[in-house]
């Protein structure tokens, strides 16, 4: 380590989120100095329309940047690197000045959904998805410009370029339209073995290549930023930026799962679940996804649509007045929901729960499927149905476990990161459904600090990730119940066939709600 980056002690990590950008302060031994957080709203006008606007998300980054550097205290000399971390699939038209023709369309949209089968069918879809490793899906940008293409014809031809929500954030700030070979591993247009873009998904897309921004490393710096920016976030206008790479592969990196059998399991808003592996690999059933860390490390896995946004939904949808008596008791009204449904008995006596209602992704890939509580009976009260949403999630993630395992050997640990971190009551639902030892780092800021490693590793403070070994704490481990394993292993049986004897229905309820919603 330099003189000169010896008295540059902090990193400053910034996660571009699907709800709000937040940031952190880390220093060289992986303490959170501070954190802060800006919400942005997602308008969703129609039930298949999930869209931000790019202008807020960067002005809540410039806000979170600037207010956690004042909360930690620390000069702007003293920052080593901003570095990024970024939700996926996000996908803005932009014209030649930068200026965007669209609102952000995120991974949430769902107008592409029809695209999904012409593809499959009838494009090769498999063929793209081997060389890609997205799964099809109109999360993917892939299946977002198949249906522009088609409804939006203008805005297709005369675009200037396709970017993402962290290549627009670049551009304000630099002037340049790059995108990290994470993200764009993400896009479902970008090959992974060669690490450049795909030919056959361009010639799909409609698109050329230059339509796109330019690939780089997830370890490329960006300098000499606008001056205006720089002083609204209390930052010096050469303090490098490190483009980084998508919240998921990072979360792997912040709690050290890089190990063959040791998997990540996040559930924010959504949820994932990812393994690290040396070379791409991808799934012949087309149901895992795998996208790049860098050069060397890629990420296998699945992410789903449903995760803590289902808690939520109990506590506005079912549970309001619950929620509010744990006001009144002075607690978290999660944490008062969360007692609620530990009085009820592992598995809920016989209610099962498919939490499906933003539509799903892996390893179903079904955009039309829909939440259902399935057992329900004059015996169950409103605690069975909070606890029963509970392991629904789970029952969630272990449908993904299972197909990761098929394709990369059997579950040794699960690290877990993500709001759901922070629920012992939950993260040992999580062991009971996997069978499996839990492991809960002393921060759950996962992909935050998987953006600072990654920063070191781009400032030449590291020359690979064992150096930030000492970064990684257990704070928490639990182990499965024998007896609740086999509760839940009847359970997630019948979870299974309750959703594949239900996917022509949840087809015809879709078309449905469609023609009634509009």
């Amino acid at each position: 380590m330099s003189s000169t980056s010896a008295n540059k002690p902090y990193i400053i990590a910034a996660d571009l989120g699907t709800t709000s950008a937040k940031t952190l302060v880390i220093d060289r031994d992986g303490n959170v100095l501070a954190s802060h957080s800006v919400e942005y709203p997602l308008y969703t006008p129609r039930p298949d329309m999930a869209e931000q606007d790019p202008d807020e998300i960067f002005r809540a980054l410039l806000g979170a940047i600037q207010a956690v550097v004042v909360k930690a205290a620390i000069a702007p000399e003293q920052v080593l690197c901003v570095s990024f971390s970024s939700a996926m699939h996000s996908l803005i038209a932009i014209d030649r000045d930068l200026y965007p023709l669209t609102q952000c369309i995120t991974w949430a949209d769902n107008r592409s959904a029809g695209y999904v089968s012409k593809l499959k069918n009838e494009l090769d879809g498999h063929q793209i998805y081997l060389n890609t490793g997205t799964p099809i899906h109109p999360m993917s940008p892939l299946l977002k410009l198949m249906w522009m293409k088609d409804n939006r014809p203008d805005l297709h031809q005369n675009a200037y370029k396709f970017i993402g929500i962290k290549e627009y954030v670049f551009a304000k700030l630099f002037g340049e339209l790059v995108i990290d070979y994470s993200i764009a591993s993400a896009t479902g247009m970008f090959n992974l073995r060669n690490l450049d873009w795909d030919e056959q998904a361009l010639a799909t897309t409609g698109i050329r290549r230059d339509q796109l921004s330019r690939p780089v490393s997830t370890t490329y710096k960006l300098e000499g930023m606008k001056s205006e920016y720089a002083q609204a976030m209390g930052l010096r206008t050469d303090t490098p930026f490190v483009v980084g790479a998508s919240d998921g592969v990072l979360a792997n990196l912040g709690v050290g799962a890089l190990d063959k059998g040791v998997y990540s399991v996040t559930i924010g808003t959504s949820g994932a679940v990812r393994g690290v592996v040396r070379e791409p690999i991808t799934d012949p059933k087309g149901r895992l996804f795998c996208y790049a860390l860098n050069e060397h490390f890629w990420c296998v896995g699945g992410a789903i649509n449903n995760g803590g946004i289902m808690f939520r939904w109990v506590r506005d949808q079912l549970a309001t007045l619950e929620a509010e008596e744990g006001r009144r008791r002075g607690m978290d009204p999660y944490d008062y929901l969360t007692e609620l449904a530990a009085s009820v008995p592992a598995g809920s006596d016989g209610l099962i729960f498919l939490p499906l209602l933003a539509g799903e992704r892996a390893p179903y890939w079904n955009a039309n499927a829909r939440g259902v509580f399935f057992g329900l009976s004059l015996y169950h009260q409103k605690t069975h149905m909070i606890r029963s949403v509970l392991e629904g999630v789970m029952y969630r993630i272990h449908s993904v476990v299972s197909a990761l395992e098929e394709m990369n050997g059997k579950t040794k640990e699960v690290r877990a990161s993500g709001g759901f971190a922070r629920s012992p009551f939950w993260l040992q639902i999580m062991a009971d459904v996997l069978d499996t030892h839990v492991a809960v780092p002393t921060s759950i800021e996962s992909s935050g600090l998987g953006a600072a490693q990654l920063g070191m590793l781009a400032m030449g403070e590291i020359s690979d990730f064992s150096g930030v070994n000492h970064w990684l704490h257990v704070n928490h481990h639990h182990e499965a119940n024998p007896q609740n394993v086999e509760i839940y292993r009847r359970l997630t049986k019948i979870y299974s066939n309750v959703y594949h004897q239900l996917r022509g229905d949840f087809d015809a309820i879709a078309e449905f709600q469609k023609e009634f919603t509009k």
